[in-house]
């Protein structure tokens, strides 16, 4: 009876996983020209489910304190209501217009990066955009504080009225989430500086930012709204 060799698959040694290697296993995808850009667009899956992870329980959190608020303010006999600081609403311009420069900046990354390495040192290097943007959102965290000082030099204090706790409350948090996000514009701007920058940090930083910018709009019209 005739027996039937079969040929062994061929294996493929460029995909085989590289022992040692610092990139999670796999082999250095530096293309022959040694452009890193070219490889800078790959998005590695935890980063992008990271970030929605993390902007969901910010937005759980939020919505816990909005309901807090809603329930104290209809239980409370002494509730008060107040106006709020001038600087709040300069502060909605502010960072309204830091997530524009923001998506200026990574649209021209986006170019940039993607661009031949000899096309590349002529382009303008869009990093200036993203400094426009941190500078926008030091603004803005400034702009908080001052409204916050300017309630205290008032008597406003956070021990004054709960409303004014559930005010303070609420902006130093969203402030601490803004600081976060200035953390994170600075690791953009430190990594493009060394052209070390994954598409998927500059993704991952920009949504959330616009995301502290809508949750700023939000928080705006609660406190128009309920103080």
């Amino acid at each position: 009876m005739a027996t039937t060799v079969h040929e062994p698959p061929k294996i493929d040694l460029d995909r085989l996983p590289s022992q040692g290697s610092g990139n999670g296993g796999w082999r250095n995808l530096t293309p022959a020209g040694g452009d890193l850009r070219q490889v800078k667009h790959s998005s590695p899956p935890p980063a992008s489910t990271g970030i929605w992870v993390g902007l969901a329980a910010i937005t759980m959190s939020f919505a816990a304190f909005t309901s807090a608020m809603i329930v104290r303010q209809g239980s409370a006999q002494d509730w008060h209501h107040f106006t709020l600081p001038p600087v709040l609403y300069l502060n909605t311009l502010v960072i309204i217009a830091s997530s524009v420069t923001l998506e200026l900046a990574r649209r021209r990354i986006a170019t940039f990066m993607s661009a031949p390495k000899d096309q590349a040192k002529s382009r303008e290097n869009p990093a200036h955009w993203l400094y426009i943007t941190l500078f926008l959102g030091l603004l803005f965290v400034a702009g908080q504080t001052f409204a916050w000082m300017q309630l205290r030099s008032q008597g406003f204090g956070l021990a004054s009225n709960v409303s004014y706790s559930f005010f303070y409350v609420l902006t130093v948090a969203h402030a601490l989430h803004v600081s976060g996000g200035l953390g994170g514009l600075v690791r953009v701007i430190w990594k493009l500086n060394k052209s070390d920058l994954r598409r998927s940090t500059l993704d991952a930083t920009s949504r959330y930012w616009h995301f502290m910018g809508v949750l700023w709009l939000y928080l705006l019209l609660l406190l128009w709204m309920k103080l």
